[in-house]
């Protein structure tokens, strides 16, 4: 995994280990040998660690954080070896050094880099910290403020940057080993060696550190690691080396062995899993998308086109009147020129996007187009009737989408000659911001199509989960048994705020409500009104339908549940209060007390016994599925791992009993599950195995 080459009196330890260089078991024992050889021999005057591959070292290997210390890789061990070395060691950087790569050339004497080499510590990502002393070294070469933001941010910086705050001593235009050779020899008899772990931090007032820890109350909110994270920083300003690298140690382990850290681990690899669709081999052929047409310019379809405008694909946009289709041109444009002032964009940024949308109010206009997304209303008429448009004048080989949250696909796509290029790409909104997309795999939808689509989320920065056709898909029929609960938690006695403060306090930035009351009061009771006709029941009459017929329809009316003012923040309304009362009085309710316990263990019950029907209907591929896409389209805490997840963390049986409790039957996988001491990871494991056989 280590190669040693010589070059006249240099030493270049070249680290091969495909694809990344992760800093797993081999890279560690052959470093350290290489190091020891070096010292030990005379004619050796400088040492250079370089990658090979892509990269330089992009960080440890995620896999072994389970691992008990002794059988881990020996990282620390390398960077103490590296730190005391007696000669002058050089860290050539390309591709990345991020995590433990970055620690690793930290506590080399030199750091040359190519110039679009990226350095970072993300640990923060992944609910831990630098545990091999990169708390204590980076604030020594850039400066407390500095290393709190790259530390706290997770986000890597280029080299260029890192030249300038002194993390890097060089630049190489040219060869990278070539560049980093020459430097080595320039070096190879200055004495004494520079050694980070000896300098001084500058900028570390006690100022910075607590505006460090007001800010991550919001940037991190219920995190940890952040703040373990401030604290080594604010060490490395006020401590000796020794006791900073110490503790850090400490911490370190604190931070890995808690359930944030679990969770963060599994959303890392959850996601990855979540691109794999089984059955669909990598050789699958993908058609080529080069024009996109969309329907419907309001919120939904005008963000659908911004996704892949951003990528460079020219969008034909279609609206049925000049107004609404102005009107969703000026809105596109108006976010573009936010993003703009606000440094994300420049003005040049802004024209090439909008130069790639053509408006028009002729369907027609999408017959040269490789995908077409239906954005209209939620009405199976509507959507029929544009399919069955779409189907005569589209080109063969075109996709035809819709972004339905709820209807039937497979119906949709009945009304056409093509059903096999169907698909629904049900994106959230605001659709230009949110990274899910639920990719609703219809029972003809064509392998192709499916696999284009998954390709075709990651180019727009989409995070794609495949799903399978029912009412409301995975997310919104999860949502809705939730939205549900939380009504009849308000019924019994809790009040709407009660019950969203207590999943803030879980970590939601929004509660059911506030969520409802964004996303329109008037929306959910449609949805039930259609449920209710469907079932043949008498209309929804509820505390919240009443609501919405007193013309509260949430913050785009500037009230519903709650009241809003101009920051859109959420204030009870005293009426609101007393129409629920007086609808508890009506139904012969006594309001009980409801503690914020009780609430979280009924939502998140509710949310993972719904997972489970999923999962057993096959409508979900596996649980870590449910978790990318509540954590990516509903805010669920990633720092959580997402409510299935969650669910191993507190025991499923523990969940089965809150169900039984609160009058819920639960499902019989969740059942299955907890009577044999399982967790939903130990099912997608089953499930997995039994499709590889």
């Amino acid at each position: 995994m280590v190669e040693q080459s010589r070059h006249d009196d240099i030493l270049v330890l070249t680290i091969h280990n495909p694809p990344v260089n992760a800093f797993s078991p081999g890279v560690p024992e052959g470093l350290k040998a290489g190091l020891s050889a070096a010292a030990a021999d005379d004619r050796i005057a400088a040492v250079v660690l370089i990658g090979g591959g892509r990269t330089f070292v992009a960080g440890a290997d995620i896999k072994t954080f389970g691992l008990p210390r002794e059988q881990a890789p020996d990282l620390r061990g390398t960077v103490q070896q590296l730190d005391a070395f007696p000669k002058p060691t050089v860290a050539a950087l390309h591709g990345t050094a991020l995590g433990g790569g970055l620690e690793l050339a930290l506590a080399c004497s030199y750091r040359v880099a190519v110039p679009d080499a990226r350095l970072g510590l993300p640990e923060v990502k992944l609910g831990v910290l630098p545990g091999a002393g990169g708390t204590q070294r980076l604030p020594r070469v850039v400066g407390a403020q500095k290393a709190l933001d790259m530390m706290l941010s997770g986000a890597p910086i280029q080299a260029t940057e890192a030249k300038e705050l002194g993390l890097v001593d060089d630049l190489i235009e040219g060869g990278l080993l070539e560049g980093a050779l020459a430097f080595a020899r320039r070096v190879a008899a200055v004495r004494p060696l520079p050694r980070i772990s000896e300098r001084a931090v500058d900028g570390g007032s006690p100022e910075v550190f607590a505006a460090a820890r007001e800010a991550i109350k919001k940037t991190h909110r219920g995190q940890l690691s952040p703040s373990l994270i401030i604290d080594l920083a604010e060490m490395a300003v006020n401590r000796p080396f020794e006791e900073g690298w110490q503790a850090e140690a400490q911490k370190f382990m604190e931070a890995r062995e808690s359930p944030q850290s679990r969770g963060l681990r599994h959303l890392f690899f959850t996601e990855r899993e979540s691109a794999k669709i089984p059955g669909l081999g990598k050789d699958t052929p993908l058609l080529d998308i080069r024009r996109v047409g969309v329907i419907g310019a309001g919120t939904m379809g005008g963000g659908i086109a911004m996704n892949f405008l951003n990528a460079g694909l020219p969008v034909t946009i279609v609206e049925t009147t000049e107004e609404a289709l102005d009107r969703g041109l000026g809105v596109i444009r108006r976010n573009y020129e936010s993003s703009a002032k606000k440094g994300r964009l420049s003005a040049d940024d802004v024209e090439r996007r909008m130069a790639l949308l053509t408006p028009s109010l002729d369907m027609g206009d999408l017959k040269d187009a490789d995908l077409i997304i239906e954005a209209v209303f939620e009405d199976m008429g509507v959507k029929k009737d544009i399919f069955t448009r779409l189907d005569a004048l589209a080109k063969d080989g075109a996709i035809l989408a819709t972004n339905t949250s709820t209807l039937d696909v497979n119906e949709i796509a009945a009304v056409t000659s093509r059903p096999e290029q169907v698909i629904g790409l049900h994106f959230f909104s605001p659709a230009n911001v949110m990274k899910l997309l639920e990719i609703v795999r219809a029972e003809n939808t064509s392998d192709t199509v499916l696999a284009t689509c998954m390709a075709l989320a990651k180019k727009i920065g989409k995070v794609g989960v495949v799903v399978g056709v029912c009412d409301g898909f995975v997310g919104n029929r999860m949502v809705h048994r939730y939205g549900e609960e939380a009504r009849r938690l308000v019924d019994e006695g809790a009040s709407p705020a009660d019950v969203d403060a207590a999943m803030n306090a879980l970590g939601l930035p929004m509660g059911p409500f506030q969520m409802t009351d964004m996303a329109g009061l008037d929306i959910g009771y449609a949805i039930r009104v259609h449920r209710a006709r469907q079932r043949g029941e008498p209309e929804p009459d509820g505390w919240l339908d009443r609501i919405v017929k007193t013309g509260r329809k949430g913050q785009k009316t500037g009230g519903g549940i709650y009241d809003y003012d101009e920051t859109r923040r959420p204030r009870p309304n005293a009426d609101m209060q007393a129409l629920i009362e007086a609808y508890r009085a009506e139904k012969g309710i006594t309001p009980r007390s409801i503690s914020a316990d009780e609430i979280t263990r009924r939502l998140t019950g509710t949310l993972i016994n719904e997972g489970a029907r999923i999962l057993d209907e096959g409508i979900a591929q596996r649980a870590g599925d449910i978790d990318v896409i509540y954590i990516y389209g509903y805010g669920f805490p990633a720092y959580r791992g997402g409510p299935m997840h969650y669910a191993g963390e507190q025991g499923l049986q523990k969940v089965v009993d809150a169900l039984k409790q609160y009058g819920h039957t639960p499902a019989p996988l969740l059942e299955r599950l907890a009577r044999e001491g399982k967790t939903f990871a130990d099912f997608d494991r089953e499930r997995a195995n039994s499709s590889q056989k």
